[in-house]
């Protein structure tokens, strides 16, 4: 029988079946093991064969359906190489703030291209602006990172998962998709999901006052159906994540993750440029005339230094 996974519990996956019903399943121990080099074989979004044992009353998933897409990042776990966060996405939702806590420009940088290698459209959420309206300053930084991002291509959405100021928008770009919700930790998933689903009940946390972080309050990943859409529609919760490691990237095609260092790449006079030290180079005129922001040329270059260095392991 085919299902979807729709909840990571650790040791073991739920399924939901066509006919709505919700079987929690294992994953058979030589399937676990063959040729998988993540730290979870099985994501939630997958489709999956599941066969129920008569004799147990168990049931095991025996087969993944290829994905048609998924994300993936570096795993903090040194002894595997990636960490597949949902398979099966129309879209993915980077959630970020700010302040209280910080969401870096290199994270933001890092999440999106990859989000563009594995073909996922990407929306910049940035929540809590609650936070921010009697600030002039933080007011301005809101606008030039809105700016920065929506001139590259990206949809951005201001949202207030506490005051519930931006949420109509929000809906109308999860209508009808499964899309995955990520970011660091702190910055109001969970209030979000809560405000668009009054009855997931998610458990939410103080940002610590010292270092202005997140508490983890999600512990495994999980789907969720929107109630009250126009058309079937889920968000996929993930737990938050501090930095995003990228993997499987050559470093050739880095470039082609960032729409806009992609567009000026094709006037360069060579055309494996990496952008770094070659004559002749587009993009790096294109920085320095301020067509391309220093801040994406820095993530990019940080990411050739992946690469170069070797500090994250190819994935699979």
């Amino acid at each position: 029988m085919k299902g979807i996974v729709i909840k990571n519990t650790g040791s073991s996956y739920l399924v939901r079946t066509p006919d709505g019903a919700v079987t929690d399943c294992k994953v058979k121990g030589h399937f676990r093991l063959k040729d998988i080099r993540t730290t979870n074989p099985v994501a939630v979004g997958d489709e999956v064969t599941i066969l129920s044992d008569p004799g147990t009353e168990k049931a095991y998933i025996t087969d993944i359906t290829p994905r048609r897409n998924y994300i993936i990042r570096r795993s903090s776990n040194l002894s595997k190489q990636a960490h597949i966060l949902a398979a099966n996405l129309d879209s993915v939702c980077l959630i970020i703030t700010l302040f209280h806590p910080t969401t870096s420009t290199t994270f933001i940088d890092r999440f999106l291209a990859t989000a563009e290698a594995y073909r996922v459209p990407a929306v910049l959420v940035i929540n809590k602006t609650d936070l921010l309206v009697d600030d002039p300053e933080a007011l301005e930084y809101l606008e030039g990172i809105t700016h920065l991002y929506r001139t590259i291509g990206y949809t951005v959405i201001h949202v207030s998962g506490k005051t519930h100021d931006g949420l109509d928008g929000l809906r109308s770009v999860l209508n009808g998709k499964t899309t995955l919700f990520s970011g660091n930790s702190g910055v109001g998933k969970s209030t979000l999901i809560n405000a668009l689903i009054p009855g997931a009940n998610l458990a939410t946390a103080a940002i610590s006052d010292i270092h202005d972080t997140g508490m983890h309050t999600t512990t495994f990943s999980e789907m969720f159906e929107i109630p009250d859409m126009p058309e079937p529609s889920y968000i996929i919760d993930t737990p938050g994540v501090k930095g995003f490691g990228t993997i499987e990237f050559d470093r050739h095609e880095v470039g082609h993750f960032f729409p806009e260092i992609f567009r000026y790449s094709a006037d360069c006079r060579f055309g494996d440029c990496t952008h770094t030290n070659e004559p002749g180079c587009a993009v790096r005129q294109a920085v320095a005339d301020h067509l391309i922001s220093e801040s994406r040329f820095a993530s990019y270059l940080s990411i050739l230094s992946d690469s170069e260095d070797d500090k994250y392991r190819k994935g699979y």
